[in-house]
């Protein structure tokens, strides 16, 4: 039995060095090298080359390196018995909390227009009580970022596909997104990507929320529809953005979101993973695995997440 680090285009050297510490006797390939296929039947996976888990017949379970799980439910090839995990970190969530309240407080108090300004131009700024935000997506870095922005003053909603409730929060589910976007001042996406999610940041949303209203996009750059905002933003229906994440990344030079200067380009950093936080989680599911007992933080195949 072996298990197989999956990560084109990510360094696995850290996570091959936690996993041994974690469990010695582990026997770990890192694609591409050469193993034994059919030896293989735990994957640790970030954006697998589509189609290639098909040719490990005795694979069992595709661990994600991270939060997110679409890099592998998106391969139309994935085998059907296979099950799915992901990452659930405390630290993610934090980290997630703080990089996304540190957007909205550059964008309520202007402070990257005025490092920007090369003229002494006060401009008029908003406050946190008088802020409405609203986060697509009360899973658990959504609701991690809600509880902070909660505890910092801000009047807080959320939507999701099924009813949540969190204190604080006024939540809203399934057909009541109309209703939930009418009043927000700022709107947050952290919706898994799904087929019903995808392209959900079009014109047709922004128009249903108030003129002038900001979004920050810290889930996947399929959500947006890109042009759709770049209209939005050049005709003031959207004040703003703050963008990390991309539909191609790294984001192409010539992309037009780089020269608008209302719209503000991270470089998928909101929230990264550690190793030494998330591969003892790894290694208990890999132990669960070997033992026949129910592993932890499956993913539901039919939700995609």
């Amino acid at each position: 039995m072996s298990v197989l680090v999956i990560s084109p285009g990510r360094d696995p050297e850290a996570w091959v060095r936690e996993l041994k510490n974690q469990h010695p006797g582990m026997d770990v390939h890192v694609y591409p090298e050469d193993h034994d296929k059919e030896e293989v039947e735990y994957a640790i996976s970030w954006k697998h080359p589509r189609g290639i888990f098909k040719n490990y017949p005795n694979l069992k379970v595709i661990a994600s390196m991270g939060a997110g799980v679409d890099h592998i439910t998106s391969d139309p090839e994935l085998p059907e018995h296979v099950k799915i995990t992901r990452i659930v970190d405390e630290q993610l969530t934090i980290d997630m909390s703080d990089f996304v309240l540190a957007l909205i407080m550059d964008h309520l108090r202007n402070i990257s227009y005025h490092y920007c300004s090369s003229e002494w131009e006060p401009k008029k700024y908003m406050r946190i009580q008088d802020t409405h935000v609203g986060i697509m997506g009360l899973g658990t870095l959504g609701s991690g970022v809600a509880g902070k922005l909660v505890k910092n003053g801000f009047k807080v909603s959320g939507w999701a596909n099924s009813a949540k409730e969190q204190e604080g929060v006024t939540t809203y589910s399934g057909g009541d997104l109309d209703d939930f976007l009418e009043e927000l001042d700022i709107l947050i996406c952290l919706l898994p990507l799904t087929g019903e999610t995808e392209n959900i940041l079009s014109r047709n949303l922004f128009e249903k929320l108030p003129k002038g209203a900001y979004l920050i996009n810290v889930a996947r750059g399929e959500h947006l529809v890109e042009q759709d905002l770049l209209d939005c933003v050049n005709t003031g229906q959207l004040s703003g953005a703050g963008l990390d994440v991309f539909r191609k990344e790294p984001l192409p030079e010539e992309h037009p979101f780089w020269s608008n200067p209302r719209i503000h380009v991270t470089p998928h950093i909101a929230s990264v993973t550690d190793p030494k936080h998330v591969v003892p989680q790894l290694v208990e599911n890999y132990e669960r695995m070997t033992e026949g007992e129910e592993l932890k933080n499956v993913v539901a195949r039919e939700k995609g997440y």
